[in-house]
């Protein structure tokens, strides 16, 4: 058991450094924390755009992004370690958005664009013989976002459902809750050199169970304080409060390097992150939103 997890930091940095090989033949990061459009799409309505205007939150879990993490720590029930135990959980997330149509600014990459967004985020017990599938949460939802220069906005409706694994539902035998929900999120983001700040909340409705939280606050910052050729390196912070009977706090940090990827001239960036993590609070997955959780690890993360 103990013996695989080694292998997978060395996997996650041969990954980073064989797109960093390849960093001589693109061109420049955006001068932005990473969002960025087709240079043949600057001006006017364009339907199916390439391309972003609002950057993902680095530092938030539920983020849409693609990524894999490993992740050691103290999961209260969510995994049942033995008392005092560190547990091991491989966290895995497939999250994309596709925009449907934007209405460009007089200024490169300003504009109001709408978006199609979806993603799946999963957590697996590296310590059961099998690593068996905890719980799954899936997002689809509809960003509507606005930039213009270095203020950039997201209004978003969602919906979340979340379902626990097939093992752990019989090794466990918890009592079952058909998480679901929608939410209108509004986030207002703020670049400033190399800083970034952003603020906002949602607001949940069809709750199910009732005793959902209704309210979340939403703040948080980005650092970007040198760039390395092809890459450059981000720190962030992300803080949720959630309102129970009193507000509860739930805090993400990341650290580490961004590296881009344009697959041709003209062409918005992929990037490719590698972060070390740290994670103390609510716990971000559905069916364990009562748990509090502390972790740290290190992800790779793909993004744009």
């Amino acid at each position: 058991m103990t013996a695989k997890r080694p292998t997978i930091l060395p996997s996650l940095l041969f990954l980073v450094a064989l797109t960093a090989t390849n960093a001589s033949a693109q061109e420049g990061f955006s001068s932005r924390c990473g969002a960025g459009v087709h240079t043949d799409e600057r001006t006017g309505w364009i339907w199916l755009p390439e391309g972003q205007i609002f950057c993902p939150l680095a530092a938030d879990p539920k983020e849409e992004r693609s990524f894999v993490s490993y992740l050691r720590g103290d999961f209260a029930t969510i995994a049942d370690p033995e008392p005092g135990a560190k547990t091991n959980i491989g966290a895995v997330g497939l999250g994309d958005s596709f925009a449907i149509f934007r209405s460009a600014g007089n200024a490169a990459g300003d504009g109001i664009q709408l978006s199609l967004g979806a993603a799946v985020f999963t957590q697996f017990n590296l310590d059961a013989t099998s690593f068996d599938l905890i719980n799954a949460d899936y997002l689809v939802g509809f960003p509507l976002t606005y930039r213009r220069g270095g203020f950039s906005t997201r209004l978003r409706v969602y919906h979340q459902s979340s379902h626990l694994g097939d093992e752990f539902l019989l090794s466990r035998q918890p009592e079952r809750i058909n998480l679901s929900f929608e939410s209108v999120e509004l986030i207002l983001s703020q670049e400033v050199g190399a800083l970034r700040f952003y603020g906002g909340g949602e607001a949940f409705f069809r709750r199910a169970p009732e005793d959902l939280v209704p309210h979340l606050a939403h703040v948080g910052v980005e650092l970007r304080p040198a760039v390395l050729g092809q890459g450059r390196l981000l720190a962030a912070f992300d803080l949720k409060a959630v309102e129970e009977v009193e507000w509860e706090l739930a805090w993400s940090a990341r650290a580490g390097v961004e590296i881009a990827r344009i697959p041709s001239p003209g062409h918005p960036p992929r990037v490719i992150s590698l972060m070390a993590e740290f994670y103390d609070g609510v716990a971000p997955y559905g069916q364990f939103y009562r748990e509090d959780i502390r972790y740290v690890g290190v992800g790779l993360n793909l993004s744009r």
